[in-house]
C-alpha cells in the first residue's frame, strides 16, 4: 500500500514537529498524571473526570499518531520551479468581485489556516488558481457561491 505524501512548507513541517515534541514531551505526561489523581479520587466507575482525561488522553494519543504520519510523509515544497505561475508554496494577490485584494499562500492541506493566510491547495480556490497565470480571472465555485476573482501577483 502506497503512503499519502503530505506537501508543505519547511515552516509548517517545523511546527508540526514543535507540536509532536510538545506532545510527547508534556501533554502525555500531564494526562497521564490526571488520570492517576482521578483514579485515587475516587475510582473508575462513574468518576467524570477520570473518563474526560481518559479522552483527552484517546485524543492526545490520535494526534501524535496523526503527526507521526505527516512528519514520516512529509514532501517539502520547494520555492516557484515556474515564475509568474501559481504552484504550491507560492504567495499570491487575488481581487474579488467586490475589489477587495487578499493576500494568500498556497500551502498542502496539512497546514492550511485562512486565517493566516493560507488555503489549501485542494480549496475550491486553492484548485481554480494553480497553473494560472498573473492576470488571469476564474470563476470558483465555493460554499458561500460563485467567486469572480482575478490574479494580481504571484511570487
Amino acid at each position: 500500500m502506497t503512503q499519502k505524501r503530505y506537501d508543505i512548507t519547511q515552516e509548517g513541517l517545523e511546527k508540526l514537529k514543535a507540536e509532536y515534541e510538545q506532545l510527547i514531551s508534556f501533554s502525555r505526561k500531564d494526562v497521564a498524571e490526571k488520570i492517576k489523581r482521578a483514579r485515587e479520587m475516587g475510582g473508575t466507575e462513574n468518576n467524570a473526570e477520570y473518563e474526560d482525561a481518559k479522552n483527552e488522553q484517546a485524543f492526545i494519543e490520535g494526534r501524535i499518531s496523526s503527526l507521526e504520519n505527516i512528519i514520516l510523509n512529509a514532501r517539502i515544497i520547494e520555492g516557484p520551479h515556474q515564475p509568474g505561475v501559481v504552484e504550491l508554496g507560492d504567495t499570491i494577490l487575488i481581487q474579488n468581485q467586490d475589489g477587495k485584494i487578499d493576500r494568500y499562500t498556497i500551502v498542502g492541506t496539512t497546514e492550511a489556516n485562512p486565517v493566516e493566510g493560507k488555503i489549501s491547495c485542494e480549496s475550491p480556490v486553492g484548485k481554480a488558481l494553480l497553473g494560472k497565470k498573473k492576470g488571469a480571472k476564474v470563476e470558483v465555485r465555493t460554499p458561500a457561491g460563485i467567486m469572480k476573482l482575478q490574479l494580481i501577483e504571484v511570487s
